[in-house]
């Protein structure tokens, strides 16, 4: 955090995780315990749509927006809080994410609003050019909306961007909650359980056209471009709280007369998953940089890590989980809750392959950004990265973008990263199983380094 520019908040941080180590995490478990209630209607049959939330929950989303999580500001210092907060629980980082974003396109959000997004249609799911949702002008960039969402992010929110059919073609709207706006069901998640996503129907909901009339994908980009980056870094937090939870359960767990910590294959698999922590971590505020500095970089590196980090995620937990054996698979150790909810940022705002077809599309589309990418790298990952480019198509898109992803997270840890923690990633022969790094590498000292120090 210092070396992305973020020093002077380091203090403000480190309060900020000592106060996350104490009551939130059991407000975290009571938010996903007791996940949203949709009432439709009050005791005399009138329609509410009121989404009743445990109070866990709203303490902890009262933490986010008093750390300014949900507007704009430096990204490395946000970053860092958005990671601190998220390894306690992911659910509320949907509603700060996406106001947060919003903010990126729309410059009259109340500071106290939270902007939800509504773009997937059952018919069409990533490819929202075959929406069917209708906006019927009403003059001066005004509507009314008439359709369904299949999947509407936080409903709860007080305002939303939405993608619906103008007679000028796809357009983006901001729609307030308000009449009009139904809430048919909620969701029954795999994980973000403590998070409210639903079904809505548009029953002439009054909306305001933001950006032209009929490139609605190119206004609400921006917007998703910075959710990914928070994709990035609520992945990179479930890494992080699933290697401490295993590297400290090792710690003090003896089997076979000695610490788990001590056997040398445990010790393997444990060093292997701090490596993939530590390169994730430090990919992503490189990332939350390129932000800051509004540079070119970010734009083909936020899809390259989206789809790595996010996709690697699911591995790294449950991995951890199993250095914690049978203890771990059950709920009071708090890993299923973590496994449940590491597919999801992989999913939410475009699909991994949706990811690596953007990073083509940007290639192809934007040498500049292309070339600020292969810049980033040092020579000894560049020229790897060259010839992949050179024989990128769609068929090999997945394969590309992994071996851009591992010769940047390479690159950031040479550079930036512990040299131990550098070797290591580097020493890796494949990415199949953890625990397969090979002899001679400091494996106590970089499992030590990741070690939660009980105080």
């Amino acid at each position: 955090m210092r070396r992305e520019g973020a020093a002077s908040v380091e203090d403000e941080l480190l309060a900020f995780g000592a106060e996350l180590a104490g009551e939130p995490r059991e407000w975290g478990r009571l938010a996903n315990e007791h996940p949203p209630v949709l009432r439709t209607h009050d005791r005399y049959g009138n329609r509410i749509d009121e989404i009743e939330f445990h109070p866990a929950w709203d303490w902890l989303l009262a933490l986010g927006i008093r750390e300014r999580l949900h507007v704009p500001g430096a990204y490395v210092a946000r970053a860092a809080k958005f990671i601190a907060l998220a390894q306690v629980e992911q659910g509320v980082g949907c509603p700060l994410s996406m106001t947060h974003a919003a903010h990126s396109i729309l410059d009259t959000i109340d500071d106290g609003m939270l902007v939800g997004m509504a773009m997937t249609e059952r018919q069409g799911g990533s490819d929202v050019r075959a929406n069917e949702l209708e906006a019927r002008p009403a003059g001066d960039g005004e509507a009314t909306l008439h359709g369904e969402k299949w999947f509407c992010s936080a409903p709860m929110s007080d305002a939303f961007l939405m993608l619906a059919q103008a007679p000028a073609g796809l357009s983006c709207y901001f729609v307030p909650r308000g009449e009009g706006f139904v809430i048919e069901r909620l969701k029954d998640k795999l994980g973000n359980r403590s998070n409210a996503s639903g079904e809505i129907r548009l029953e002439g909901a009054w909306g305001r056209l933001v950006g032209e009339e009929g490139r609605g994908v190119r206004t609400i980009i921006e917007m998703v471009v910075h959710t990914r980056l928070d994709c990035v870094l609520g992945s990179t937090a479930l890494q992080r709280e699933a290697v401490a939870q295993a590297t400290h359960h090792c710690a003090h767990r003896a089997a076979f007369g000695k610490l788990l910590a001590d056997q040398p294959l445990m010790q393997n698999v444990l060093a292997d998953l701090c490596v993939e922590s530590e390169a994730a971590t430090v990919s992503a505020l490189r990332l939350a940089r390129a932000f800051d500095e509004g540079d070119e970089f970010r734009r083909v590196a936020t899809a390259v890590l989206k789809y790595w980090i996010c996709k690697r995620t699911p591995a790294v937990v449950g991995e951890a989980l199993e250095c914690l054996g049978g203890n771990g698979y059950v709920e009071e150790s708090g890993l299923p809750r973590l496994y449940r909810e590491s597919p999801v940022n992989a999913v939410w705002e475009g699909s991994s392959n949706v990811q690596c077809l953007d990073v083509l599309r940007a290639l192809r589309r934007e040498p500049a950004a292309a070339e600020a990418f292969v810049a980033e790298l040092e020579e000894r990952d560049r020229a790897g990265v060259e010839r992949a480019l050179a024989g990128a198509d769609e068929q090999g898109a997945r394969r590309l973008v992994e071996t851009m992803a591992v010769a940047l997270q390479a690159t950031l840890l040479d550079r930036h990263g512990d040299p131990a923690v550098a070797e290591a990633f580097r020493a890796r022969e494949g990415y199949g199983a953890f625990g397969t790094l090979p002899e001679g590498l400091p494996l106590a000292e970089l499992v030590e380094r990741h070690t939660p120090q009980v105080v």
